[in-house]
């Protein structure tokens, strides 16, 4: 997978740092490391799983000092093995210091997204289902977070409001309705912008088919055997994606039953940070 731009990363990676470093910079080091004291260090996996943040731990520590030699071992997407090597980082100790909180904090929170996300992708297999994430994002860091779920395996969803027009039950009472919100919808859409809109029973969905103009149809909190007739009666003609209580031990069951995507919240605002370290 071809990396994010700098550009797009630099901003994150900076802002962490300065507020790691805060006006005085990294005090403890200044008092302790002597100037010129040299180091290697080895970013290290503590236990197993998929490695995301690679690239945003390199730039922090890359930041910090231009001067450091940083050999990326395992880039990101990369299944690893607790005690295996991720990254070499050589130069001024005190600068390795300083940028390691924040390299460690971007590549554990996100290689925990990639291997949560590649434990529930296998549940898929042998059906078309593919997994996908939310906008349950962490505040600030939705698009690394989203990549860490590609790294994981999953597909991609909307990374945010301007990206389509996705109608949910708040939109539908303050509307008025399916009926009505479709059409207005309709009216602001383009070819290059999809109607998707959410649905909880069967009946709504059959008004949603019945109305026309959607792309896709989310089906939301819905039991396994209505999920399976929900998709029958859509027969293919729109894409659809099933959401809610979408435990990992409940993903094989909902995959078959022939939906394309299965959406879980939990991949970002639940995944626990991968174990990674930092050893001289």
């Amino acid at each position: 997978m071809t990396p994010l731009p700098p550009l797009l990363l630099e901003p994150l990676v900076r802002g962490a740092l300065i507020e790691d470093l805060g006006p005085a910079g990294d005090v403890t080091t200044r008092a302790v490391i002597p100037d010129g004291l040299r180091y290697s260090a080895r970013l290290n996996a503590r236990a197993d799983g998929v490695v995301s943040g690679m690239q945003l731990a390199a730039m922090a520590f890359g930041l910090v000092d231009s001067a450091l030699k940083i050999e990326t071992l395992r880039p990101d997407g990369s299944r690893v093995s607790a005690g295996e090597t991720l990254m070499r980082i050589e130069g001024a100790a005190a600068s390795i210091l300083s940028g390691e909180r924040v390299a460690l904090n971007f590549a554990g929170r996100l290689s925990g997204i990639a291997t949560l996300t590649a434990a529930f992708v296998p549940e898929t297999k042998g059906t078309k289902a593919r997994i996908t994430c939310t906008r349950k994002t962490t505040p600030g860091l939705r698009l690394v977070e989203k990549e860490a779920v590609l790294h994981g395996g999953g597909a991609a969803h909307r990374y945010g409001l301007s990206d389509a027009i996705l109608i949910k039950d708040n939109h539908i009472s303050a509307a008025g309705g399916i009926a009505a919100v479709l059409n207005a919808a309709r009216a602001h859409a383009s070819h290059m912008r999809r109607i998707q809109i959410e649905v909880d029973t069967l009946a709504q969905l059959d008004e949603v088919l019945d109305t026309g103009g959607a792309d896709v149809v989310l089906l939301d909190n819905m039991p396994t055997e209505m999920l399976a007739e929900a998709v029958a009666r859509v027969d293919r003609r729109l894409v659809t994606e099933a959401s809610g209580n979408m435990r990992l031990e409940r993903i094989a069951e909902v995959a078959r039953t022939g939906v394309d995507f299965i959406s879980v919240g939990a991949l970002t605002h639940s995944a626990p940070v991968l174990d990674l370290g930092l050893d001289f």
